[in-house]
């Protein structure tokens, strides 16, 4: 046995590190593909060290002057070697970063950089002696053979991770020229770690911008196949940068093979410092409704991967793809709960305003192009208008919407107040399910005779906003399903319409009408808002309009809807004929009031609400027509 190999130290853990690394495996990281990013963090530092100490003495960079990380798999041994030629470690460096978990050279090196040089002295990634002890999430033994520059010695750190680690030297024929080799003895459950195809895409994921490159070897002693080049796109000036260069990149972080809509690159300088790339896809994601869906964006800090799950951005803006790369954020063992900082709140704040005043800048440079992202992604961006009060004004003027003047092309808001008619004080909407029926709505009739525009809004989110938008440019939103329409400002003065509501048979049969539906409404009136159809349901005039009371009660949040006003015109010839029954034909005319109603639930797209009554009446009143 050689001297290297008798001089064998053991230590336990301090700090009860057994305690600790069963905290940092279970609970810390709920991702295990962590560890590597962790092990390449840690690596990658070790190279910045050097080139940061290599600047008083050049003589530690020797003959190998270019900094690399080399991954290399052996799938025989199920071992996975992590390898740089950083700073490296001497005995005492194993020790002091390896033995104490909450000791960290990283740190240690960063508080002597930022003496001398401050703050942007040495852009550090890692907080060696943290989250290097992820590796045994995956491995039930490591291996560190380690080589400072400058040294004629090595020396050998090997752990199970359950309570102690040996330190050793070790020939330094058997160690790198300089820096560390990190080997993981994989435990069975992860032996998928020794695929090139699994390696190389967590590496292209979560650390393909660390400023140092990445190669991949397949098999000890086989050539190394470079994965990461070890600069990131999102810190060139944007004239570097093609078109074809942020379309690959988007498709790979996006996951997606079509091009961005929408570009958004941007560095933010001031209180905070930090670069980000958003994206506006091209095309809607499938997942795009999916309640567990969380955002797209992820952060970096100083190049290295840390989350997707940080928000941000609010959700109505959960399309965007893209990342955020700040240095003033640290790294430490909670950063998979990072998005409590401060810090992140100012960023989602930033990103949120350059986000949706891009989209903006695009909506009056690219009307077309603008047409696309809204028809994919407008129904999300709407849900800010309920949810983001500081930006509402802003979401609406950015929102477009189909009309009665123009269901094809959807108009904004501006359009539609400029183009109001002289005595409308409010901008008329109708929700629904699709256009379609919208159109065919009754209670259009007398806006459209009168050429008074109604937004047709048929997404679901559209139901919610319109009740917390209290008004665009001073006009305030009013279903035209709710209420009284309120159009005899807009009619032409002296029409039909006084004539027939002061037909007192018309006045008679209202009356009668509501006494024989009862309970079964709220009220029962003619309507000014009614041309062509007979009959129609309104909600009353305070609580939900028609079809949010609908998609409340659907979903269990009311028990008892409020009960419908039931208008009729009294212009119809229908309603002539029936307030022109006898009096003693009171049957017929009982039938045909609730007949109405139904009709009236039919054209709202309801059924009956006792189908056996309704064909009995049915029935009787078919009987009637044909002895008659």
């Amino acid at each position: 046995m050689s001297e290297v190999e008798m001089s064998v130290e053991k230590h336990v853990f301090e700090a009860d590190v057994a305690k600790l690394l069963h905290l940092m495996v279970h609970s810390v990281y709920s991702d295990k593909n962590v560890f590597l990013r962790e092990l390449i963090s840690n690596a990658a530092d070790a190279c910045e060290k050097l080139r940061y100490e290599a600047i008083v003495s050049p003589e530690l960079l020797g003959s190998d002057p270019q900094p690399r990380i080399t991954l290399t798999l052996d799938e025989e041994k199920a071992r996975l070697i992590v390898e740089d030629n950083g700073i490296g470690m001497g005995r005492d460096e194993l020790v002091e970063s390896l033995g104490t978990i909450a000791r960290s050279g990283t740190r240690a090196f960063m508080e002597r950089i930022e003496a001398v040089q401050g703050k942007d002295g040495a852009q550090l990634i890692g907080q060696f002696g943290v989250g290097f002890y992820s590796a045994f999430m995956v491995a039930d033994n490591v291996d560190v053979v380690s080589r400072r520059a400058g040294s004629d010695k090595a020396w050998h750190w090997a752990s199970d991770g359950k309570g102690s680690y040996t330190v050793s030297a070790v020939d330094i024929a058997d160690a790198p020229a300089r820096g560390t080799r990190i080997t993981l003895h994989l435990m069975d459950d992860a032996k998928s770690y020794t695929s090139r195809w699994t390696v190389e895409r967590i590496v292209k994921d979560q650390s393909g911008h660390v400023p140092v490159p990445i190669s991949i070897v397949e098999k000890p002693g086989g050539e190394a196949a470079q994965v990461a080049d070890g600069t990131a796109l999102w810190t060139k000036q944007k004239s570097e940068i093609s078109k074809e260069d942020y379309t690959d990149f988007y498709r790979g972080v996006a996951g997606q093979y079509d091009e961005p809509a929408l570009t958004v690159h941007f560095r933010a300088e001031g209180r905070h410092d930090y670069t980000a790339l958003a994206f506006v896809p091209g095309s809607k994601p499938f997942d795009l409704f999916d309640p567990d869906r969380k955002g797209r964006m992820k952060l970096y800090v100083k190049r290295v991967f840390i989350t997707d799950e940080a928000e941000l951005l609010p959700r109505y803006l959960r399309f965007a793809r893209g990342l955020v790369d700040t240095a003033d954020l640290p790294l430490n063992v909670s950063r998979e709960m990072i998005q409590e900082s401060p810090l992140l709140a100012s960023i989602r704040k930033g990103l949120t305003n350059r986000v949706l005043t891009s989209i903006e800048k695009l909506a009056e440079s690219d009307p077309e192009a603008f047409a696309k992202v809204w028809e994919n992604f407008g129904s999300v961006i709407k849900e800010g208008i309920y949810e983001d009060f500081e930006r509402r004004t802003q979401l609406l003027a950015l929102s477009r919407f189909r009309t009665t003047a123009s269901a094809d092309n959807p108009r904004a808001l501006s359009d539609y107040v400029k183009d109001m008619k002289d005595g409308q004080s409010a901008i008329y909407y109708l929700t629904g399910d699709n256009l379609a029926q919208l159109q065919a709505s009754p209670q259009l009739e007398g806006f459209r005779a009168r050429g008074i525009e109604v937004l047709l809004l048929t997404d679901p989110v559209d139901s919610f906003w319109v009740t917390t938008a209290p008004d665009f440019e001073g006009k305030p939103f009013k279903s035209i399903t709710q209420g009284a329409a309120d159009l005899a400002s807009i009619a032409k003065q002296g029409s039909e319409v006084t004539a027939s509501e002061a037909n007192p048979a018309v006045t008679e049969f209202v009356s009668f009408a509501k006494a024989t539906l009862g309970e079964a409404v709220s009220d029962v009136r003619t309507s000014d808002r009614l041309t062509e159809s007979a009959v129609c349901l309104v909600a009353p005039e305070h609580g939900p309009d028609r079809q949010l009371q609908k998609m409340l009660q659907g979903a269990g949040r009311i028990e008892d809807a409020a009960k419908p006003v039931l208008e009729v015109n009294p212009r119809h010839h229908l309603i002539a004929a029936l307030a022109g029954c006898p009096a003693e034909d009171g049957a017929f005319r009982e039938d045909a009031v609730k007949l109405l109603l139904d009709q009236a639930r039919v054209l709202d797209g309801d059924r009956p609400e006792d189908p056996r009554g309704f064909a009995e009446r049915l029935s009787r009143v078919f009987g009637r027509a044909l002895k008659s």
